[in-house]
């Protein structure tokens, strides 16, 4: 049974997400790791883990972000979508989750850890319905929106992804 985006919005509790789309987190590990075993680019201590449910309608995106831990999406239903990665290096990789793998979608796929991403709803259908697990855990002082002046001057070969996935100036 296909469901519509209201009717997931509510049975799944999501609220708006800042980088766009709908989100709840599911899961926040109750144990955490110590801030001192943690590399210094964390502030402070963090969940073993964290999970969400997030949802992108046809026409909306995930702008271009970054965080300071590893992501995990996992697709679960709706339309593919398509996560555009581009590695501190300058390297760019468009990985497309959904059910088709016989055209090269995925069903999961990690963004490595400070790495710029966004997420745009590339198949058939008026959403896609994922789940991202983030470890160490999510928390959103390691959270960074990107400003899209700086991300054409760093990817210059990718403006039409960045601009699509990019809100102009800072955030």
């Amino acid at each position: 049974m296909e469901h519509s985006v209201e009717n997931l919005v509510e049975r799944l509790e999501l609220i708006r997400h800042p980088e766009g789309g709908w989100y709840r987190e599911t899961y926040r590990s109750g144990e955490l790791i110590a801030a001192d075993t943690l590399p210094e680019r964390f502030s402070g201590g963090r969940p073993f883990c964290t999970a969400i449910y997030f949802l992108l309608e046809k026409y909306d995106i995930s702008v271009l972000h970054r965080i300071k831990s590893d992501e995990m999406w996992h697709f679960y239903a709706g339309a593919a979508l398509t996560v555009h990665l581009f590695t501190p290096e300058g390297k760019h990789r468009a990985i497309k989750l959904g059910t088709d793998i016989a055209s090269g979608e995925t069903y999961q796929a990690v963004v490595p850890a400070d790495c710029w991403f966004g997420a745009e709803v590339s198949g058939d259908g008026d959403y896609s319905l994922v789940g991202c697990t983030v470890a160490p855990g999510f928390d959103f002082s390691d959270f960074e929106i990107g400003n899209r002046d700086s991300l054409l001057k760093q990817f210059p070969d990718h403006t039409e992804i960045i601009l699509r996935l990019s809100d102009m100036g800072e955030p």
